[in-house]
């Protein structure tokens, strides 16, 4: 059996991260939080001395066994690289939303900033798309898209 499971964000402030996620997606948290620590964590992550606190949080729209996503914060962290969309590695997250607009807005007004514009498009075969990428408050990048057929 393979199912996913979890994304993980390293936060500055993991705190604050999943009360962003918690405000403006509806993401449930998943106890309990964790704070690790020990051999065993070294061992797991490749560092020395690590520290890690956070918690997970349901993602909306698919049950109470559905995947999380995991905010930790490192007692000590390296700084983050610019990222933009185009940069290799994980890009972004996407939420469905019923008004692109509304979760725009909403991620705006909570700290969050806007990458590109508000884009319409129709898809051959595919339906119509409305899309905008966004960062959170921390500058991870969010997609907010609705499909119609």
């Amino acid at each position: 059996m393979i199912r996913f499971a979890h994304v993980n964000v390293i936060a500055r402030d993991w705190r604050k991260l999943a009360a962003f996620y918690q405000e403006v997606f509806g993401c449930e948290p998943v106890p309990p939080e964790r704070d690790m620590a020990g051999d065993w964590l070294d061992k797991a992550v490749g560092l020395r001395s690590a520290r890690l606190r956070g918690a997970h949080l349901r993602l909306p729209g698919h049950g109470p066994e559905g995947p999380t996503l995991e905010i930790f914060s490192y007692d000590s962290m390296d700084q983050r690289p610019g990222v933009r969309a185009c940069t290799p590695g994980f890009s972004h997250i996407a939420f469905a939303v019923d008004d692109v607009e509304a979760a725009a807005d909403k991620i705006l007004a909570r700290g969050g900033q806007a990458v590109g514009e508000l884009t319409r498009r129709a898809i051959p075969g595919a339906g119509s798309i409305t899309f905008q990428y966004l960062t959170d408050i921390e500058g991870n990048i969010l997609e907010l898209q609705r499909w119609e057929p």
